[in-house]
């Protein structure tokens, strides 16, 4: 088999940085800095889980997260781009801190580029437990599963949902109304595709009030 040519970088000026997305970051329809490349890879040495409802105003559902987990990978997007934009990602970032993680981590199709530093985002731990029960909102899920398809097509998003630990919260249905600031337009196909997956997981749907 050709060997693939390395991931080709254009950068104008400054330096380059990258950052692994594993939940929303995923869809580039979300994305709100101009980054400079994408290309889909897996990290190794992490597992994606869904992590409890912060008691924080402005956000009612949880949060998709990583841990650190011998043996453990995962799917997503490795975002490359400019060092001056990792501030507005890290605004956005807010609820989570920025780890470096080490390039023989990440695995791409493609050769990476030689200089740059690499970065994932970890859900703050110390933030405590809403009261109320904890659900995971169908808009969000909506995007994160939307790039999942894109990026790895059918089979990646099933490796998104199986594994993804704790994923046993409900699911809120808010697509009608939708609570995720970044929500996205799905085709009836993605809709279809999407609903069944989970369902097939065993999700448990609950109406928004």
């Amino acid at each position: 088999m050709d060997e693939k040519p390395p991931i080709e970088m254009r950068v104008p000026d400054g330096p380059l940085v990258a950052y692994f997305g594993y939940g929303s970051l995923v869809n580039r329809a979300t994305l709100r800095t101009q980054i400079v490349s994408a290309v889909p890879a897996r990290l190794h040495g992490w597992r994606r889980l869904w992590r409890t409802r912060p008691d924080m105003p402005g956000f009612p559902a949880a949060l998709l997260t990583v841990e650190a987990a011998d043996g453990a990978g995962c799917d997503g997007l490795l975002l490359f781009d400019r060092a001056e934009n990792l501030a507005a990602v890290d605004a956005r970032e807010a609820r989570y801190r920025r780890v470096t993680i080490g390039r023989g981590a990440i695995e791409t199709e493609a050769p990476l580029p030689q200089d740059f530093e690499a970065y994932v985002y970890v859900a703050h731990t110390d933030l405590p437990q809403h009261p109320q029960p904890t659900m995971i909102l169908q808009s969000y899920l909506d995007a994160v599963m939307q790039g999942f398809l894109a990026e790895h097509g059918e089979a990646g998003l099933v490796r998104f949902v199986r594994e993804t630990g704790s994923f046993d919260f409900p699911v809120l249905r808010d697509r009608a109304a939708p609570r995720y600031p970044r929500s996205v337009e799905l085709t009836e196909f993605q809709r279809s595709l999407f609903d069944d997956l989970l369902g097939r997981n065993g999700a448990e749907f609950r109406d928004s009030a």
